[in-house]
């Protein structure tokens, strides 16, 4: 898996919300203990955690500090052995945050110099980072390390255990996505194991992703940690969209706006409707066993050319027992159901996260019932954050917005 925040070109960083900017060298000043106020009440700096000296800090930590009539601040981090840690500052310049996870029971120094009109000022501090806990907790994520997804591609985030309501704040903001080509975007929690990411309005074709899962060492709350940073670099593809309307039982097919095939489907029957809604394509399989024990309804087959759509079932795929159906009945448990040849067709042209609109059907999407993201309007969608959204300008953060800032891990 691969990185996370935002930069370079016009990539833009949104860390829970939050953008990163770049981070300097530490220009060259002389040292004074930490709180030393410089004379005449000029450029002053004070580094608010970790403290200096302290014991048992989070392999997570940033390196938060204030600066006061400065206009440059510079941070650097090294081990004990002189080794550079990489970084990059967050958008609020609050704090800097390293491009890795930082070691267990290891012992650093940062460094954090300021300019202004006045003299420069400079501040040290050395901590020393906890020894390994004991519970550690997994996070993961479906995406793959330089796979290519649709323009609906929601990113996905799942947690081992539960992560509280009263810390989910705090790991959301250490969950940095960077896009190379600028778009706004948020989290949504679906559970206490489950957050998601997505844009605005659908990713712009083209768009390379990187993502940074820093929880390596995060507090989730009591003795819980988590276990290791998850870093991915993606893409995004071809703009597919495929649009079914149950009243022509129909699929029309998009590429960059453009229709490129109208497909006779037959959806799920009356006691077996199909989901009116707004998903994405989860999975691809050319080929996979179907079984139903439904009483008086039970089947086990293998059908060809899979999508999944709902984690209930609902797939596209050939059904070639169904042709004669297709374009004129629902005949399906719920599936979408096309001809060998044009289930083949459109499994070539799509890519996990290719939005899927169904309408005019007798039962709606449930939410969460798949990676139903785009089910909700945006406004309702950002309600599903824990932290809150950028007004204004800085709303160009969360997977959007211009900013020629490196992330974290850049």
């Amino acid at each position: 898996m691969g990185i996370s925040g935002r930069a370079l070109a016009s990539i833009a960083t949104l860390g829970g919300l939050a953008i990163l900017t770049g981070c300097g060298t530490a220009a060259a000043s002389t040292w004074r203990a930490p709180g030393t106020r410089v004379d005449g009440g000029g450029t002053t700096v004070t580094v608010t955690s970790p403290a200096d000296g302290s014991t048992g800090a989070s392999t997570a930590s940033e390196i938060a500090f204030t600066a006061s009539h400065a206009a440059g601040t510079s941070v650097t981090l090294t081990a004990a052995d002189g080794t550079a840690v990489a970084g990059a500052m967050r958008a609020d310049g609050t704090s800097w945050v390293p491009a890795t996870q930082l070691t267990y029971g290891a012992t650093y120094t940062a460094t954090v110099s300021a300019t202004g009109t006045g003299k420069p000022d400079t501040r040290k501090v050395t901590f020393t980072t906890m020894a390994r806990p004991g519970n550690l907790v997994e996070v993961s994520t479906p995406l793959g390390d330089d796979q290519v997804y649709g323009v609906g591609m929601p990113i996905v985030v799942r947690f081992g255990a539960d992560v509280p309501a009263a810390q989910r704040a705090n790991v959301e903001r250490r969950l940095f996505i960077t896009s190379e080509l600028a778009q706004e975007g948020s989290w949504y929690w679906f559970s206490g194991t489950e957050v998601h990411y997505r844009p605005r309005a659908y990713w712009q074709e083209g768009t390379r992703l990187a993502v940074r899962l820093a929880t390596g060492g995060l507090s989730f709350g009591g003795n819980a940690y988590g276990a290791d940073d998850v870093t991915i670099h993606a893409s995004i593809g071809d703009k597919v969209v495929m649009t079914t309307d149950n009243a022509t039982k129909t699929m029309t097919v998009t590429r960059h706006d453009q229709v490129v095939k109208t497909i006779p489907v037959s959806l799920g029957k009356q006691s077996h409707p199909s989901s009116s809604g707004n998903m994405v394509v989860m999975t691809k399989a050319q080929s996979e066993l179907f079984v139903s024990t439904e009483p008086g309804d039970a089947y086990r087959a293998t059908v060809y050319w899979t999508q999944r759509l709902t984690w209930g079932g609902e797939y596209i795929h050939a059904a070639p027992w169904s042709v004669g159906d297709q374009g004129r009945r629902n005949v399906s448990h719920g599936c979408t159901n096309m001809s060998n040849e044009n289930a083949q067709w459109l499994w070539g042209i799509t890519h996990v996260g290719d939005p899927v609109v169904v309408t005019g059907t007798e039962a709606h999407l449930d939410w969460g019932n798949g990676w139903t993201d785009w089910d909700r309007s945006w406004d309702s969608y950002l309600k599903g954050s824990a932290l809150p959204h950028p007004a204004g300008p800085a709303a160009t953060q969360p997977g959007t917005g211009p900013s020629a800032s490196p992330s974290p891990s850049a």
